[in-house]
C-alpha cells in the first residue's frame, strides 16, 4: 500500500465529506499479520455483513471458508462455489419443503440469473479486511467499499464517471449483499475500464447494516484513479458545499 496514497485520500475525503465513514478494503491472503484478528469458526447460522460492522469501527479482521456461517456467504466470497439444492426454489416461489424468499418470480428466472451472474473463486485460503486509516504498507487493496448515506452516495457515484463518457459509470445488479461487495466488483476488476458497484439492495441483508445505509464498492485501481480527480471535480463547487454541509449533520 502506497501510504502517501493513502493520507492522500484521508486528507481529501475529510475535506470534502466531512465526518462521512472512511472505507473498507478487502484482499486475499494466506498470511495473517499481527494486527489482524482471525475469525473463530462460525457456530451456526450468521451474516457476514453483520460482522463488517467491527471492521467499520476500526478492527481488522479476516475470514477463511470456517469463519462464514452462510452458505451463500461462502459462495459470493469465493470459497465455494456449490449452492444450496433446491436454491431456485429458496431464491422464488419455495415448495413443499422449501420457504421462497420471493426475490425472483419463478424457479426458471433464478436459474437465468445463475448463469449470469458472476463467480470468481478466492485466490488464497483467506480474506482479510482493514478500514483505509488502518492500512500499512505490506497491504494490498483489491476492492474499496464503502457504507454511504444517500448524499455520500451522490458524491461517489458522481466522481465515479466523471472521466467516462458514456452513461455506466456504476451498476447496481441483483444479487446478494455480500455478493454487491466482493463478487460484483471482483468482476469489474477484470474489465479494461471498471464501473462502480452499488449495493446493499438485498432484504435479506438489510437488518445487518444502519437505516438509510447503501453500499459503493469498486476495484482498488479504479479508486486510485477517482482519488486524483477530487481537486478538480464538481467536489469544489458551492452545490457540493451545500451537500457536505448537510453530510456533517448525518450519521451514516
Amino acid at each position: 500500500m502506497d501510504l502517501q496514497l493513502k493520507q492522500q485520500f484521508i486528507d481529501r475525503w475529510h475535506q470534502y465529506f466531512g465526518d462521512a465513514s472512511l472505507p473498507i478494503v478487502f484482499w486475499y491472503s494466506d498470511k495473517i499479520d499481527d494486527d489482524v484478528e482471525m475469525m473463530q469458526p462460525a457456530k451456526g447460522w450468521s451474516c457476514f455483513i453483520g460482522d463488517l460492522a467491527k471492521v467499520r469501527n476500526g478492527r481488522a479482521i479476516a475470514f477463511d471458508s470456517a469463519a462464514i456461517g452462510c452458505g451463500g456467504g461462502r459462495r459470493y466470497l469465493g470459497f465455494n462455489k456449490e449452492i444450496m439444492p433446491g436454491f431456485e426454489y429458496f431464491l422464488s416461489c419455495g415448495n413443499e419443503e422449501i420457504t421462497g424468499e420471493r426475490y425472483l418470480r419463478t424457479p426458471e428466472l433464478v436459474k437465468k440469473f445463475l448463469e449470469n451472474a458472476p463467480y470468481r473463486p478466492a485466490s488464497a485460503s483467506r480474506i482479510v479486511f482493514k478500514r483505509w486509516d488502518k492500512l500499512v504498507e505490506g497491504d494490498l487493496p483489491e476492492v474499496v467499499i464503502f457504507f454511504a448515506s444517500p448524499d455520500v452516495l451522490s458524491g461517489l457515484f458522481t466522481l465515479s464517471g466523471y472521466d467516462r463518457g458514456d452513461l455506466h459509470g456504476n451498476i447496481a445488479p441483483f444479487g446478494s449483499g455480500c455478493a454487491s461487495i466482493i463478487q460484483y466488483p471482483l468482476a469489474e476488476r477484470k474489465e479494461a475500464d471498471p464501473r462502480g458497484v452499488i449495493g446493499m439492495f438485498d432484504v435479506s441483508a438489510r437488518p445487518f447494516v444502519p437505516a438509510g445505509t447503501l453500499s459503493f464498492a469498486v476495484p482498488f485501481e479504479r479508486f486510485t484513479r477517482m482519488i486524483h480527480y477530487m481537486d478538480e471535480s464538481f467536489l469544489v463547487t458551492e452545490d457540493w458545499n451545500k451537500v457536505r454541509k448537510r453530510i456533517n449533520n448525518q450519521k451514516d
